[in-house]
């Protein structure tokens, strides 16, 4: 979870849907179930603390009898997720570092170069080649990075927050950011304020996740029964509080709501923030430079969440077998969990002898992380011929990576209460009703995101992540109905059990 990933690249298409107020006032909506989610998770996190995986927690809850199944699920689910979110960061990062060459060439009005779309796919092609090639050769590079990212993200946003609608000439009214509302037919062609109102809420419900990995960081630190769930409810309780101050810092700071759209203003229409910061330090210094280095930041911001996001999505979490305790590698990178390393090491990945083999120099499971490379590069060719590529690739990374949530969600809500061992942080008689809230919000949440977001439909605007999600998840369950129900029986134990304890 971070400030900058999720807000900044769907803001402007949540914003054009209904207008300010729906953004506004769903943040907090979303916000607030999100919340029920993360207190079902914080409950599991606390009776297994030194196993934060869905993987591994799906497995134990749903019991010997549906533990493979489940396990299943989930993992593919976090599989799909988890490499769909590398291209998220590289779309996003790529649309960043469009703006910054736009507007530090002239602008669009100024004979600005805009990338056009072929030179936009090599962008994403490069960052995701970079963050594959540094999760095989640079561990230690990774450590720096990931120390570098926390104070990137922290200052940075507090930066950003504070300084945008101190620097904008004028600022919008309270009444206009929190009471108007506004549909755009023209450029959308949704007419339906309901429905308008459902996909203005994408952007919130895209940001809001990515909490689970707060578990990983106490995995191996003293009373981490205790700590992870403060980890998990903390985590969600900073970003709901900061996404809004990153929301309103920009909402506040519109000068003219229309022209954001423009495609003949200054960022082509293109990317909003990136035509709001421009407004804001253009209107004052008659200079772009500002909005340049806090673009810079974002996309700085963009390039941490991909090289992480590649980094969980190709490995695995017992780290110490093959790491060892090298004291220069920061705690979520020793523990994480790497999904595709973990589900071929327990043979759930066709060819999986090939994906979990280690370099045999830098000790890292490098055939998973170009593997993980080369479908994200996938999910990113139709750019050259989609205008909704973003929104597809959204949809699968929320719907896997949210999916999998549901997994152990379900399984603790269906489990016999006897068959639970809880930690100290017990839901006792409360468990039912918030996983069943849980529960529902994850289901809703993954459908609204399969839904067309532009009309009428075409091919340039089809929302490709049904079709994707449903050959792919069709496939995965044939698989398991025709041959792996016979032999895959869940994620294989690496550790050992002293006095009855994981």
């Amino acid at each position: 979870m971070t400030l900058f990933t999720g807000i900044t690249p769907l803001y402007g298409s949540s914003l054009q849907y209904a207008g300010p107020a729906t953004l506004v006032w769903g943040w907090l909506v979303v916000s607030f179930f999100t919340c029920f989610v993360g207190v079902a998770m914080a409950e599991i996190c606390s009776s297994f603390p030194t196993t934060g995986s869905l993987y591994f927690w799906a497995a134990h809850l749903a019991g010997p009898k549906w533990g493979p199944f489940s396990s299943w699920c989930c993992a593919w689910l976090e599989t799909i997720g988890l490499i769909a979110g590398i291209g998220t960061q590289a779309y996003a990062g790529s649309q960043t570092l469009q703006s910054i060459i736009l507007l530090s060439t002239g602008t669009n009005k100024g004979g600005g170069y805009f990338a056009p779309k072929w030179l936009f796919l090599c962008m994403y092609i490069g960052l995701t080649i970079i963050w594959a090639a540094l999760n095989t050769f640079a561990l230690e590079v990774i450590a720096l990075i990931d120390i570098i990212s926390i104070w990137w993200q922290v200052i940075g946003g507090m930066v950003i927050v504070i300084m945008l609608p101190l620097v904008a000439l004028t600022t919008k009214s309270a009444s206009y950011v929190f009471t108007h509302i506004e549909l755009a037919p023209d450029s959308t062609g949704i007419s339906s304020k309901p429905y308008a109102v459902i996909l203005s809420f994408l952007v919130s419900q895209y940001s809001l996740y990515g909490y689970d990995a707060a578990a990983h960081l106490t995995e191996e630190t003293k009373g981490a029964d205790k700590n992870g769930p403060i980890a998990i409810l903390g985590s969600i309780g900073m970003i709901s509080v900061f996404g809004w101050a990153y929301i309103l810092a920009l909402t506040f700071s519109i000068q003219d709501f229309g022209y954001l759209y423009d495609p003949n203003n200054e960022t082509a229409g293109a990317f909003v923030p990136a035509q709001i910061l421009y407004d804001a330090f253009h209107g004052r210094y008659h200079s772009s430079v500002g909005a340049i280095i806090l673009l810079c930041v974002i996309w700085g911001s963009f390039f941490f969440g991909g090289l992480s996001i590649t980094t969980s999505a190709a490995r695995v979490s017992e780290s110490k077998r093959y790491w060892g305790n090298n004291a220069s590698l920061p705690v979520w990178f020793i523990t994480n969990n790497f999904q595709v390393y973990a589900l071929s090491r327990d043979k759930g990945i066709p060819f999986s002898f090939l994906w979990r083999k280690l370099h045999p120099k830098y000790k890292v499971p490098s055939n998973a992380v170009w593997l993980c490379a080369a479908i994200c590069i996938l999910l990113g060719l139709p750019i050259l011929k989609v205008n909704v590529v973003f929104t597809a690739i959204t949809s699968i990374c929320t719907i896997g990576w949210v999916g999998g949530y549901a997994v152990p969600i379900f399984a603790r809500l269906v489990m016999p209460e006897e068959n639970f061992k809880p930690g100290p942080f017990y839901l006792g008689k409360a468990r039912r009703p918030i996983c069943l809230i849980a529960f529902l919000w994850i289901c809703y949440t993954c459908s609204v995101f399969l839904l067309p977001t532009l009309y009428p439909i075409a091919w340039d605007t089809f929302n490709y992540a049904p079709v994707a999600l449903g050959v792919a998840l069709g496939l995965i369950m044939l698989w398991w109905l025709l041959d792996a129900r016979k032999w895959f029986k869940g994620p294989v134990r690496n550790i050992d059990t002293q006095n009855g304890k994981v």
